[in-house]
Parts: structure tokens; sequence; C-alpha cells
């Protein structure tokens, strides 16, 4: 039996892909031509958010899921309370609730934003184009194991397939399995393990050959 987690109202308008970036790149520009017009801020500070924006990368959420798979007492506070588990490595959302997914032998998450492209960057750095397609955001939630297949990703039929609606203010982290015959490994081998599609659930963790 197969899942999707929708309790939650989008603050976005529902409107095509084309016109949602047409809209967000017109209002993203004159807000920046007003604060810079402002003395708010200058240009080489707004390049500066672009960098360290464009730098952040899934090595984030990596860290995350390394530690939680490795220290218990860890694993715990981030299913309990995410927002802080991810603060221990200076990692801060204050405008966002993080919530972190288990991924077990019987339940599988994977998220999506059916509505735009709903994310979390500071964990996983820019979103790939494909979370962002219509295509995506309205299949996972109907087919959700045909697209899972589509990433080479089978579950066999006694899983539950869980899906998760991301909104403006809350986001998922899917936790996925530890792969087996890893117990012996340091944490820095088992993050490489560890990529942004496990962490949005399209993909398993696997030990590498």
């Amino acid at each position: 039996m197969d899942s999707v987690d929708q309790d939650h109202d989008h603050d976005h308008p529902h409107q095509s892909d084309d016109k949602v970036r047409a809209y967000y790149q017109i209002l993203g520009q004159a807000l920046k031509e007003l604060l810079i017009e402002k003395g708010i801020i200058s240009p080489s500070e707004i390049q500066s958010a672009m960098e360290k924006r464009e730098a952040t990368t899934p090595a984030n959420g990596a860290k995350v899921v390394a530690r939680a798979w490795l220290d218990s007492e860890y694993r715990e506070r981030l299913f309990m309370d995410a927002n802080s588990a991810v603060a221990e490595f200076g990692i801060e959302l204050p405008t966002t609730h993080l919530v972190a997914l288990e991924n077990t032998a019987k339940v599988h998450n994977v998220v999506v934003c059916t509505l735009c492209s709903c994310y979390p960057r500071d964990l996983l750095g820019l979103p790939p184009a494909w979370y962002k397609s219509k295509a995506y955001r309205s299949r996972v939630v109907h087919e959700p194991r045909e697209v899972l297949k589509e990433f080479g990703t089978s579950l066999p039929d006694d899983v539950e397939v869980r899906v998760h609606d991301s909104t403006a203010d809350l986001r998922y982290l899917v936790v996925p399995m530890q792969p087996d015959g890893t117990d012996d490994l340091g944490e820095d081998v088992l993050r490489s393990l560890i990529t942004r599609d496990t962490m949005i659930g399209v993909a398993l963790a696997v030990r590498a050959a």
C-alpha cells in the first residue's frame, strides 16, 4: 500500500513551469535592483551570496546521514528534531521546518514538491532539473513505483512507498538504509555512499564495488 503525504498547503500559485520561472525571474531582478538602489545591499554582496549558494552541495546532507548511521543517539535526535540535529554541523535552517524520514526494510520514502521546487538547498545544494520538472512532480504521486524504476530503484511489493510533498516552509531529508556490509567503514567512506538521489528517495545507498 503506497501513500502520499499532502497534509500541508503550498503558498505558491498553481501555474505552468514556464510561467512560474518567468514570474520569479522578473520578481528577483526587480527586488535586486530595488535593494541596490536603496543602498541596502551592494552588487558584490549579492554576488557573494549567490556564489555561497552555488557552492552548497549534497555533501552537507551526506555528513548528517553518515553520522546518523554511526551514532544511534544522533540518529534519535535527527528524527526528533531535524533542525537542531543538522545545526550541530553548522547548518542553520531558520525559516524552514525540516523533517528527517527513515527508510526501512518495509517503508521507502520519496520526496517531491508537486507545485514548484521546494527543496532543502542548505543540505542538498541546487535541485536537479528532473526534480523541478512537471513530469516528475505529477507522476511520482500517482505512480511512484514506476518513477522509481526509471531511476533504477525496484522495490519488493511488500515495501510501502510513501510520497512526501514539500512546501514553502516544510522540507524533508530522506535517511536511506545503510548498505549491508558497511558496518566496519569509517564516517568519511560512508559519506561517499550517500548521494543526492538517495536523500530525495529515488535511489538506494549501495556499497561501492
